[in-house]
């Protein structure tokens, strides 16, 4: 196991593996983002870690961009090469895929994607 030195990092990708986004091509979506990163020598700037289940099932395939807090859903292998790029260009992000933003020390959502339940403390 490698312990990165992330000085110098400038984003961090959890990219959702768990079982409602393997069945929604996370498996590629995971290779197209880190083949997009190797592309331009960008493993520097962006770090990414693979999760099992982040909670979002509905809108599979997700992933989560911090330290901006911009979930992302629906993502394609296309989409993540995108997203790579623009990340790197400094340009908008991919507006049609946030489902949430982080705002005010809190999770707003886009209107985007799934609604969601809110958990329940037991």
């Amino acid at each position: 196991m490698a312990t990165w030195n992330l000085s110098g990092t400038k984003h961090h990708l959890l990219l959702c593996n768990g079982g409602s986004c393997m069945l929604s091509h996370a498996e590629e979506v995971t290779h197209a983002i880190r083949d997009e990163i190797n592309l331009h020598s960008a493993d520097s700037l962006i770090h990414t870690t693979r999760t099992l289940c982040n909670g979002r099932c509905s809108d599979a395939c997700t992933v989560v961009l911090y330290p901006q807090g911009i979930w992302y859903h629906n993502l394609t292998p296309s989409l993540g090469r995108e997203l790579i790029r623009r990340l790197l260009e400094e340009k908008n992000p991919l507006l049609e895929q946030i489902s949430y933003t982080y705002q005010h020390q809190q999770f707003v959502a886009t209107g985007r994607a799934a609604v969601g339940e809110f958990k329940s403390v037991k």
